[in-house]
């Protein structure tokens, strides 16, 4: 695309950014309609405003009686009015008349002279007032019928306005009053905002720690700008790429760097912009922004939230109605009709691939699909570098060491831990941001808010350690278990007086059998603990129950790890849910199948429990130990933990095991880890994010048990 190419392309783009062009900040106030019509009131308000300045209104027949009294020096007699001049007040009296009023010093006077008296009279019936001035001798004079003045105040005037008034009404609602967004009339227009290369200021350097989606989508900036080198051998360029990945992960900012790698034209909309309450007006608006697109070729059409137009038409949605279906439909024969020749590009991005509808996602239409994923930990610290380009940051900050402690963490995660270090050190007066800034950020998105003002008394604040200490001391023993990273009995989050946080030391992609047992042990065992130490349990181990269920239930349905149950998988066989949230599951067992699944989660959950308590039983004088020291200090870090216990028993042959007490070979039933060939059919998990691991929840103490 050439320089003057460019050049107006920028001028027509909706914002009107370009250099030098004309923008709506540069328009001439006066040029609108609006400006025009509220001039025109002014003048008719004020006209009628000062009309009747100067003068007294009487009715019209004290005028009469006033000229029968002589009260007048003179008279004028107009069309449907008459004024009369009134003579000194001296005169008058003087002359015996008491019809004229006799009005208080100062009123009734402008410049030392009285003012006249107006009255309104009866058009042609002036016969009898003229005898009556004739008879009392006063001068008089009389004014022709209303002019083109009269005309154009009382006719021409109102009717201009109204009209004026009903065409800016019009042409605002139908959106095409100067540039801003379309009105209400404008149903079939669409709602696509253009953002030209300025405008995004966005390029592929910007997309950091997606390397591989990056890669993906520079084949497409190369068909932009040289396309005959794929039209030479026969080659062609997809028509849709989709961007699928969890939220946050970067895929709107993926579409405006490939926009402002390639320099086009990029249309940027929500799927949700389409469907509105009335019938037929999504089909028009994808109609609509085809048109346009297709005039401003090459050019990259993206749309937002894909889901909201494109899920599947026979989901069997509650509630829904044809209008979804319709702009579906246009939307499936658009992508058809154009040419990919032209250098339009539909990119769509979704954090739900698994509800859109099947002919979106056939080759022809969205013929690829690029994985946005959380980044791994080199990509975390390129994505922290870029974000901390403009922090000052203190001497002892080392973001390779952030970037490890964040396993799991999406780009919108970590620029938000960036921000809220900063936004920390700002609120602490400090020159930089140091280490302490960015671990207290941190923690705060794992965990939530320090709550400094919620007071316990001594006895739950007791139960609260002893509850994260068992915790901790069950995990730190347990070979397959996460590192304890920090134990804290403060108060965080929405509920949680207390957390236990657990961080690996490099990414997981597979969890085996072991691990996901040694995570469920560590789960019960702040119930464990205040079972072995007070003789009871509290409702603070709601949350733990619910996630060690989770986590056995998912063992026996999905990973087919239930001995008696066998190697069979009766979870939903649905796509990937990026969401972490699964819809309406649909059970494909019988009810005796669903029994023996209950049986085998209770099995599994009671295991950890006793599994918890064996360890509790074994080195209750360590429990006690940092039970003791969380009641002093209330954080404990994994330092001091190794100060108190000793090395954590870790597997042989880890990155962990590297200077640690390694765990003794298990019995001869503990299943071997899943090898890297059958991982296709073991279902590959996100990165596990740092957790904070059995939160005392302080909310549940207001339930009943």
């Amino acid at each position: 695309m050439s320089a003057d190419e460019k050049k107006g392309h920028g001028q027509r783009s909706e914002r009107g950014r370009g250099p030098g062009g004309p923008g709506p900040q540069s328009r001439i106030p006066l040029a609108s309609p609006a400006a025009w019509l509220v001039l025109i009131a002014l003048a008719i308000f004020l006209f009628r405003a000062f009309q009747d300045v100067g003068v007294r209104r009487i009715p019209y027949s004290q005028f009469k009686e006033m000229v029968r009294q002589g009260a007048f020096e003179r008279v004028v007699i107009g069309p449907d009015w008459v004024r009369g001049v009134p003579k000194p007040v001296e005169a008058g009296a003087a002359q015996g008349g008491g019809a004229q009023p006799q009005p208080a010093q100062g009123e009734g006077e402008r410049n030392g002279q009285a003012l006249p008296y107006v009255a309104t009279r009866i058009p042609g019936g002036g016969d009898d007032l003229v005898q009556a001035v004739e008879k009392a001798g006063v001068p008089y004079d009389a004014v022709a019928g209303g002019g083109m003045g009269d005309l154009f105040w009382v006719w021409i005037a109102p009717i201009a306005i109204g009209l004026l008034f009903w065409a800016w009404v019009m042409r605002r609602m139908s959106g095409q009053l100067g540039q801003g967004p379309p009105g209400v009339m404008a149903f079939g227009k669409s709602r696509a905002r253009i953002h030209m290369e300025p405008d995004t200021g966005v390029t592929f350097q910007d997309a950091a720690g997606i390397d591989e989606a990056v890669e993906e989508l520079q084949e497409i900036v190369e068909f932009l700008k040289t396309p005959e080198k794929y039209r030479r051998l026969g080659g062609r360029i997809p028509k849709g790429v989709l961007l699928v990945g969890p939220p946050g992960t970067g895929k709107t900012l993926l579409a405006r760097a490939t926009a402002g790698e390639a320099g086009v034209p990029f249309f940027s909309l929500s799927g949700s912009e389409f469907v509105e309450m009335f019938v037929g007006v999504g089909a028009a608006r994808v109609r609509d922004l085809f048109a346009q697109a297709t005039q401003k070729a090459p050019c990259i059409v993206f749309i937002d939230e894909l889901d909201a137009l494109g899920k599947s038409r026979n989901a069997g949605i509650v509630g829904g109605h044809d209008e979804r279906e319709q702009t579906l439909n246009q939307l499936l024969a658009e992508m058809d009709g154009f040419d990919a020749r032209a250098g339009l590009i539909i990119m769509g991005a979704t954090n739900r691939p698994e509800i859109l509808d099947p002919a979106l996602l056939r080759p022809g239409r969205f013929d690829r699909q690029v994985l946005v994923d959380r980044p791994d930990k080199r990509g975390r610290e390129q994505i922290l570098r870029i974000h901390a380009r403009n922090v000052k940051l203190g001497p002892d900050v080392d973001l390779r060491s952030v970037a490890a402690r964040t396993p799991g963490f999406a780009g919108a995660d970590l620029a938000n831990v960036v921000n809220e270090a900063a936004l920390l050190a700002a609120r602490r007066n400090k020159n930089h941001v140091t280490r302490a800034e960015f671990e207290e950020a941190i923690e705060r998105v794992v965990a939530g808010l320090e709550k400094k003002s919620r007071r316990i008394n001594e006895r739950e604040k007791e139960i609260v350690a002893f509850h994260e200490a068992g915790h901790a001391l069950v995990s730190w023993m347990l070979p397959f278990a996460d590192r304890v990273s920090k134990v804290s009995i403060i108060p965080r989050g929405l509920g949680a007086l207390g957390y236990t946080l657990q961080l690996p030391l490099e990414d997981r992609y597979l969890l085996t059998r072991s691990e996901l047992r040694d995570r469920m042990a560590g789960l019960m065992g702040g119930r464990v603990a205040e079972e072995e130490v007070f003789g009871e349990p509290s409702t603070g181990a709601s949350n733990d129950l619910q996630h060690a269920t989770a986590v056995a239930r998912m063992m026996v349905r999905d990973y087919g790890m239930s001995r008696a149950l066998g190697p069979v998988s009766l979870g939903d066989q649905g796509g990937p849910t990026f969401l972490g949230v699964k819809g309406f599951e649909t059970r494909s067992y019988s009810d005796h199948t669903a029994l023996a699944v209950d049986r085998e989660v209770q099995a599994l959950v009671e295991e950890a429990q006793e599994r918890a308590r064996t360890v509790v039983r074994e080195h209750r004088e360590r429990l006690d130990a940092l039970a003791a020291r969380l009641l002093t200090v209330e954080v404990v870090e994994e330092d001091e933990i190794t100060r108190l216990w000793g090395p954590k028993v870790v597997r042989p042959g880890t990155i962990e095991g590297r200077g640690h007490e390694e765990a003794p070979p298990e019995a001869p039933n503990r299943p071997v880890a899943a090898s890297a060939d059958a991982s296709a059919g073991f279902g590959r998990s996100a990165p596990q994010a740092p957790q904070a691991v059995a939160g005392h929840p302080g909310g549940d103490r207001d339930r009943e048990p």
